[in-house]
């Protein structure tokens, strides 16, 4: 299912400043368009899939014609000056993406003395879920 949200594209000094009024604020940037629409759609993404994963309630959005770029930036900064603005719709199918981008399994090699081999075999241990596990809990994951 495509998920389609309105941001506001910046551009100042030479670099384009992406925000998601309807999705907190969530804001990116690129040196390039092509860029900062490539990395805008990651950002949408990752936020559309961490409030899935965390059971989060999800924001509708807004109209495109509802949002105006010059409000925007001047809620984020009052101080701000014009700039080059407009406002862009950014979409993204969030289960392909994430089975592309984030549940992907990557292939590591490492090395284990062989008696703990022999030991881990004998007891049927997945070594995959154990690195996964002791992973997780080294980095506080859950």
């Amino acid at each position: 299912m495509l998920s389609m949200y309105p941001a506001c594209f910046f551009l100042e000094n030479n670099t384009y400043s992406v925000v998601f009024p309807d999705l907190n604020w969530l804001a990116t940037q690129g040196d390039t368009f092509e860029e900062a629409m490539e990395m805008a759609i990651e950002c949408l993404a990752g936020y559309l899939y961490t409030c899935q994963q965390d059971g989060d309630n999800i924001p509708k959005p807004s109209k495109l014609l509802d949002i105006n770029p010059e409000t925007v930036a001047k809620e984020l900064d009052p101080e701000a000056l014009p700039c080059e603005s407009f406002v862009s719709i950014v979409s993204v199918n969030v289960a392909s993406y994430a089975k592309e981008h984030f549940e992907k399994s990557v292939k590591k090699t490492l090395t284990i003395p062989a008696w703990l081999n022999k030991a881990a075999l004998e007891q049927n241990i997945n070594f995959s879920q154990v690195l996964q596990d002791a992973l997780k809990s080294r980095l506080h994951l859950g």
